[in-house]
């Protein structure tokens, strides 16, 4: 990340190069939590416009930490209020009219996979995305998580084993 002698988020330029540097790996660890990229786009948002809130106070190599803390704690509040929501809201059935039968075994394997995904704990899940779809390295996903390198190592081996026994095929 590259600051100027001006080492201050406040300034502009500043700002520009922490958000062009992180916004996107933030999106994708947010978006591996929630499941819903406009939640994911709107944590990111509201993240960094509480970064320019408080640029004064946060120097620019504590930057991408405070938005990652801060993403993660409007996910955290999201989960909850939609906890409430669900707990009074109305079942209803969601039909599909889809009839080609590759159509249909795409849904099936897709409905397989996200559920696969979605049964592994969420350490073992956010470290398989972050690893598969961001292309990160252990050692990244471990300073994003606050972990060694070996906790993500066998949160890795955790969720390939997991993944291998609920999906035929893979």
């Amino acid at each position: 990340m590259k600051t100027e002698n001006n080492d201050n988020i406040c300034n502009d330029k500043v700002f520009s190069d922490i958000f062009k540097a992180n916004s996107k790996t933030i999106f994708n660890y947010i978006y591996y939590k929630f499941g819903n990229e406009e939640k994911a786009h709107d944590a990111v948002q509201e993240a960094f416009v509480k970064l320019w809130e408080n640029c004064a106070k946060v120097t620019p190599q504590k930057a991408k930490s405070f938005v990652y803390t801060v993403a993660n704690n409007l996910y955290l509040n999201v989960i909850k209020a939609e906890k409430v929501r669900l707990k009074y809201a109305d079942k209803t059935l969601k039909t599909t009219h889809e009839t080609p039968e590759f159509i249909m075994e795409e849904g099936e394997f897709k409905i397989k996979l996200d559920n696969a995904l979605n049964s592994l704990p969420e350490n073992q899940r956010v470290t398989f995305l972050l690893n598969r779809i961001d292309g990160k390295k252990y050692k990244e996903i471990a300073e994003i998580e606050g972990v060694s390198v070996k906790a993500i190592e066998k949160r890795m081996h955790l969720a390939l084993k997991s993944l291998r026994e609920k999906i035929d095929g893979i």
